[in-house]
């Protein structure tokens, strides 16, 4: 899964997207259009689409500004691309715009969690992907204790998928996420990594997004652009222990570990 985030503000890729000069932060559709069909080239079958910063401390996008940064992305790569494109909001209006548009899976850091959520995705063949989170962007990274990371995102998971199931989506369309860097230390994000292989036990596709992250960063005490060698060899270990898809700013590296990682599972 390749990712474009369309914001002035992610921690690793936004701004390089905008347009030369403008005053206010403009999405330079032809460029985002031209990293999406590199990613293609370079092996995703996932675009994941984001029109409002996550990363510890952002702030909230009005929701037509978000749909504005996002939508005319998704209908460009669903016209020109032959690929599964993925939004990455929590907003129910966007997820109806997105899905109308050719989105195929909603990435929500908060779970379907927001009213009017379940209901935007329910009736549409639409997937979704329910991702941990404690707290909110803002202020997610300022008090952080766990008994048991690892069983409090399973827990939380495993709610999240019943909950979907009651309200009637078939278990096909759902995926999980543990949310590493999502209100967790650089500890529990290791102690989640190390212990990815329970929540596999979900018995739904695993998606993890480890990539550029914090979590790698104050290990290797590299800046986020010097970031891929550790974050190829998390993406290892992830993979190892039964993740799906791998969300990734850096694709065509990343598929070589999905290469590899294949041809060990596959050997006699």
């Amino acid at each position: 899964m390749g990712i474009i985030n369309v914001t002035p503000d992610s921690f690793s890729d936004g701004c390089e997207l905008q347009i030369v000069g403008a005053n206010t932060f403009q999405v330079d559709l032809d460029r985002a259009l031209y990293r999406a069909e590199a990613m293609v080239r370079e092996g995703a079958t996932f675009i994941d689409v984001g029109g409002e910063s996550t990363r510890p401390g952002a702030a909230v996008v009005a929701v037509q500004e978000e749909i504005d940064r996002v939508i005319p992305l998704i209908q460009a790569i669903h016209k020109q691309l032959d690929v599964c494109i993925s939004v990455d909001t929590s907003s129910p209006q966007v997820m109806t715009e997105a899905i109308n548009n050719g989105a195929e899976l909603v990435n929500d850091i908060r779970a379907l969690s927001r009213q009017g959520a379940v209901e935007a995705v329910l009736q549409t063949k639409a997937a979704v992907c329910l991702m941990h989170m404690r707290g909110e962007p803002l202020t997610m990274q300022d008090s952080i204790s766990y008994k048991s990371v690892v069983e409090e995102v399973f827990g939380f998971l495993s709610t999240r998928v019943e909950f979907c199931l009651e309200r009637g989506f078939e278990r096909g369309r759902l995926l999980v996420d543990p949310g590493f860097g999502f209100g967790k230390s650089v500890q529990h994000n290791y102690q989640l990594l190390k212990n990815l292989a329970r929540l596999t036990e979900l018995q739904v596709p695993l998606l993890v997004g480890l990539s550029r992250k914090s979590m790698i960063g104050e290990i290797i005490n590299r800046p986020v652009d010097q970031r891929l060698a550790g974050s190829i060899a998390a993406t290892t270990h992830a993979l190892a222990c039964g993740a799906k898809i791998i969300r990734t700013h850096d694709v065509a590296a990343t598929m070589d570990a999905i290469r590899v990682n294949s041809a060990y599972i596959s050997a006699e």
